[in-house]
């Protein structure tokens, strides 16, 4: 008989199902609590930015007293290390034109932070403010050294290298400047430089690709329409001053443009309302007061036009053209002294016009001095000697003082020069001819 040993079973529920054993866990020890720390008190450490923000408020507000005050707490609490609290004192110095100042403050934030683009620009704009083109050149290059396609930069050194002289340069960095943004002051400054050089060609293509691209600005609008004037377009010109007037009514440049154009055909009225706008704007402009001047001497209001042209001369006395019109008001009027008095003055600031000779000359005759009213004539005919009035007006002395011969050599040279001119003659001048010609047997 064999025998068989028994397996081990687990217990079973009255279901017959097993039924698991309870596992038993192994006791832990307590954990004992974390002896506290004595209390300490933080240090006090001063947050160099605490106050950027009120700083930026007052700022923008335009509570420059009370921003100065928080700047100058915010900086001694923080030993001088606060960088956007030197940035705006050096904006407050500089609206307070208090250029050097903003200079030294603007440094001492490049100083805490060289990186800064916004510092460098800044530092360089208050060195080109004091005049120091070079010492500004050299901050820009800086500056483009961290961001060289940066078209303010660009524009900035441009700006200085036309002070400076150097043309070339300037060019290429305001046609960098545009080719990265266009805006009004690179083209305005690339038209300017064009300017300055005489190319007259070369600003009418920059200011044409200008209002292209800006056409509702006047400024380019009316510059453009002043080049046009002067080589002689004045049907463009008084088109584009008069797009300038229609985006600013009150645009000095174009006012006076236009009403030159004006004043030149002959309707002096609607002239002088153009100037009465501009007079409101720019009561001090030399310009005006000489235009208005010429308006009432066109009227032949001769008196109320030495009186303008007198306020000019105040406000401008080395202007030519001023003196010039002076001397051909008081010619007018008979006072011939007062004529040869500012007729010599613009002679010594412009001596190689013409006209001014001429007009000395006649001057010189009414004061019975023919010896050097002949030496002014000859001297306006080296100058320009196809003006057929200057020989008219020599032709006259010469006959009036008995050189019949002479006269009629000149009346003969101005005849040719008269003939050589396309037009027709002045009035006055038709009936000097009128009454010269038959006395000297050289034809009515």
């Amino acid at each position: 008989m064999s025998s068989s040993t028994a397996s081990p079973r687990s217990p079973t529920d009255m279901y017959g199902d097993e039924i698991e054993e309870e596992v038993k866990i192994a006791p832990v020890e307590p954990v004992k609590a974390a002896v506290p720390l004595p209390k300490t008190k933080l240090p006090d450490l001063p947050i160099i930015e605490k106050n950027n923000w009120l700083i930026h408020m007052l700022f923008v507000n335009k509570d420059y007293d009370r921003c100065r005050q928080i700047i100058k707490e915010q900086l001694d609490s923080t030993d001088g290390m606060c960088e956007y609290a030197f940035y705006v004192q050096g904006m407050i110095q500089r609206s307070e034109a208090l250029i050097q100042e903003s200079l030294e403050s603007f440094q001492a934030a490049a100083m805490l932070n060289p990186n800064s683009l916004e510092n460098l620009k800044q530092v360089g704009r208050s060195l080109y403010l004091l005049g120091r083109h070079k010492a500004a050149l050299d901050i820009y290059g800086e500056a483009a050294k961290l961001v060289p396609d940066d078209s303010e930069l660009l524009h900035n050194q441009g700006v200085c290298l036309v002070y400076l002289r150097d043309y070339g340069k300037a060019e290429d960095c305001f046609k960098k400047a545009l080719s990265f943004q266009k805006t009004e002051h690179s083209f305005s400054q690339l038209g300017k430089m064009h300017i300055l050089k005489g190319d007259t060609d070369g600003a009418l293509s920059i200011y044409k690709k200008a209002v292209e691209h800006f056409p509702e600005n006047s400024e380019l609008l009316s510059v453009l329409g002043l080049l046009y004037l002067q080589i002689g377009d004045t049907q463009k010109a008084f088109e584009h001053l008069g797009n300038a007037m229609t985006y600013d009514t009150e645009n000095v440049k174009a006012i006076m443009g236009a009403g030159s154009i004006i004043q030149d055909h002959g309707d002096y009225d609607v002239a002088l309302t153009k100037y009465r706008v501009a007079a409101s704007v720019t009561p001090e402009s030399h310009a005006l007061w000489n235009n208005i001047g010429m308006c009432f001497f066109g009227k032949k209001k001769f008196v109320a036009a030495i009186s303008c042209l007198k306020r000019a001369h105040y406000l401008a006395p080395f202007e030519w053209r001023i003196c010039y019109n002076l001397g051909l008001a008081h010619l007018t009027m008979q006072q011939y002294a007062s004529a040869f008095h500012f007729v010599s003055a613009a002679i010594n600031l412009r001596p190689k016009f013409a006209p001014l000779f001429m007009l000395l000359g006649i001057a010189l005759t009414h004061l019975e001095d023919p010896t050097n009213a002949k030496q002014a004539y000859d001297q306006a005919i080296s100058i320009e000697p196809d003006n057929p009035i200057t020989y008219l007006n020599y032709a006259i002395m010469l006959f009036n003082h008995g050189e019949k011969s002479n006269a009629a050599a000149q009346y003969g040279k101005f005849e040719m020069y008269q003939n050589k001119k396309k037009g027709s003659a002045d009035p006055d001048v038709s009936s000097l001819v009128a009454k010269l010609g038959p006395i000297l047997h050289l034809g009515s």
